[in-house]
């Protein structure tokens, strides 16, 4: 990460975070329906009305093609936003649908003389490889001036490359969240765990219970190095967070080992997993959500880890935020709790009037506050409503996401080359699989994991 990463920033910094989102999320495990003070409040952080603060040129004829690697609700959710900026400017938007990693796939449409006029790109990493590349072009005078109103400084400057601004983080993600199954947890008598020996004691509980504790979702990596990442941040701490995210600490360093004999505190115990190591290898990220909140008092698992986002797949498990699931942060490996972050960012690759017009619509508190209403959706961009979110969970994850301001670590593995970070069956995701099916291999997981690094930065 950029700025939001250096070395500058503190233990106390990280801690001031942690206890924002641990004290927001302890007021939103509630159901929906109780008091909010922001409900019913549709102004922005800076205290302006949301709607009409994006003035867009007129763009009749024009046509514009977006690419991104999202599916199902998060996309046709994301077409709606597209569909208003149509509406406002005239202006023929065509969502094209991508694959990850998404480099490799805009690599061809390059090659082949069709890329996309903006693609959303999940990394900081993928920014720096579009700059490179020379495919990506940077932002105009307008974008970034609706970036500077509506971001924070660490928001804006992980879309900077070589200090010239190239991406609008349009989404972001909480990803320091634990969903569980609120039947399950009353059931077992279990609560809501602080420190990762009471997750381990509240993991009992409800194994006893008759429910297999947590559902993880092997088949997608990135849900893999996300775990490793939260542990890795509370227990070795800031500093260590960012060198090893730049790589100036090899990942055979002693604070590796520690992490990685951490999870497989959990990872280790099959009967802790739903469908043990084998089963979770085969269990894509929707069903890790859907099979926790799905099969009334005998779930196939108690809780299931990941982002905020998480709540489009609890909706489509027809289970209520707020009341069936509920969350609390993960837990403090050491002494503090993490904040750990990602998002995607709108990137230019075909320079026109109109693609400076559909990135700065996606800069605004306009665009955001469309598929904030819908749900399963974040935004850094400070100048939402906190009410635009359509529960008071959510509305508590994103108040804690903006309260944090700079003071938050984003995603290691999108900071890290996509051949290392990003790229399914290879590199960390493909190598924290092998470890999910035998976490015995501390140190042959930490040599390959080195390796792969090493060739990817070059160091």
């Amino acid at each position: 990460m950029r700025s939001t990463s250096s070395k500058n920033r503190t233990r106390r910094a990280a801690r001031t975070a942690a206890a924002v989102l641990a004290g927001a999320l302890a007021l939103s495990l509630t159901a929906c329906g109780g008091d909010d003070t922001d409900s019913g409040n549709e102004q922005s952080g800076n205290g302006q009305e949301t709607g009409d603060t994006v003035t867009l040129p007129k763009l009749n004829g024009e046509s514009l093609e977006v690419a991104a690697v999202w599916t199902g609700a998060e996309q046709a959710n994301f077409k709606k936003v597209l569909a208003e900026f149509e509406k406002r400017t005239g202006a023929k938007v065509t969502f094209v649908p991508a694959q990850d990693p998404i480099i490799n796939f805009l690599g061809s449409k390059v090659a082949g003389g069709q890329p996309p006029d903006i693609a959303m790109l999940p990394q900081p990493g993928a920014i720096k490889q579009a700059v490179d590349k020379k495919w990506a072009k940077p932002l105009g005078a307008d974008v970034i001036k609706e970036l500077q109103e509506n971001y924070s400084q660490g928001w804006q400057d992980i879309g900077k490359v070589d200090d010239k601004q190239y991406g609008v983080y349009y989404k972001a993600a909480n990803k320091s969240l634990i969903w569980y199954n609120a039947q399950v947890f009353e059931n077992a008598g279990a609560g809501e765990p602080k420190t990762w020996d009471e997750l381990l004691t509240t993991a009992q509980t409800v194994y006893d219970s008759g429910v297999t504790p947590f559902s993880v979702a092997g088949a997608e990596g990135w849900t893999l190095t996300d775990w490793f990442e939260n542990v890795y941040l509370s227990q070795a701490g800031p500093e260590k967070y960012d060198q090893l995210a730049k790589h100036e600490i090899k990942w055979t360093d002693p604070s590796v080992k520690d992490a990685l004999t951490t999870l497989a505190q959990v990872w280790g115990k099959k009967d802790y997993i739903a469908g043990g190591a084998t089963g979770a290898l085969q269990t894509d990220f929707p069903e890790s959500v859907t099979q926790t909140f799905t099969g009334g008092d005998q779930p196939k698992a108690g809780m299931v880890y990941e982002g905020d986002f998480a709540q489009v797949n609890i909706t489509q498990a027809k289970a209520e935020v707020g009341t069936d699931a509920k969350v609390f942060p993960f837990p403090a490996v050491g002494d503090t709790a993490p904040v750990v972050s990602g998002g995607d960012a709108a990137v230019i690759l075909q320079d026109s009037k109109a693609a400076q017009a559909l990135a700065t619509w996606l800069a605004s508190p306009d665009a955001a506050t469309i598929q904030a209403k819908l749900g399963g959706y974040l935004s850094p961009n400070k100048n939402v409503a906190n009410s635009a979110y359509p529960n008071e969970v959510q509305q508590k994850i994103a108040k804690a996401l903006i309260d944090s301001g700079d003071d938050f670590r984003f995603d290691m593995s999108d900071q890290a080359p996509q051949a290392f970070g990003g790229t399914p069956g290879k590199g960390e995701w493909k190598i924290l699989q092998d470890f999910l099916k035998n976490p015995s291999d501390i140190a042959g997981t930490q040599r390959k994991l080195e390796a792969d690094a090493a060739a990817a930065y070059g160091n």
